[in-house]
């Protein structure tokens, strides 16, 4: 499978390709449709994989490819819903040693899901904007 681009500028998926036409997917929607191969460019060094990654929404997508387990996933929950907190209220609140807290921290904050703050004057954490859209997105699949 191969990334291309039809004249309109979206990024399709090659499935076949035959002599004049090639039949292509959206990865957004899953159709598929036939584009003359003339009409084709040849996207190298996109990898088809992450065209298709692309359907999902990119707060989702940092969601998913951030948090490791369903506590991490939990933690994420919860900061979104009570923050921003601080970091003595977050080690009180959860079942989580101190590094393995800090590292879920740590993972989210280079994900762009968190952004540290003071709260009460004490260090501690707030969910990103991109992590508020993530988590509501997540939410409206159940």
């Amino acid at each position: 499978m191969r990334t291309v681009r039809a004249p309109d500028g979206r990024r399709y998926l090659l499935v076949k390709r035959s002599s004049d036409t090639s039949r292509v997917r959206d990865p957004g929607t899953g159709a598929e449709r036939h584009i003359p191969n003339d009409e084709l460019e040849y996207l190298h060094g996109e990898s088809p994989l992450e065209t298709a990654a692309r359907a999902v929404p990119e707060s989702v997508r940092r969601i998913l490819v951030a948090v490791p387990t369903e506590r991490g996933l939990g933690l994420l929950v919860d900061l979104a819903d009570r923050g921003p907190l601080p970091v003595v209220e977050l080690l009180d609140a959860y079942d989580l040693c101190e590094s393995d807290l800090h590292g879920l921290l740590t993972e989210f904050k280079i994900a762009g899901l968190i952004e540290e703050t003071t709260v009460y004057g004490e260090r501690g954490y707030e969910v990103t904007d991109t992590a508020k859209d993530g988590v509501e997105r997540l939410r409206a699949e159940r």
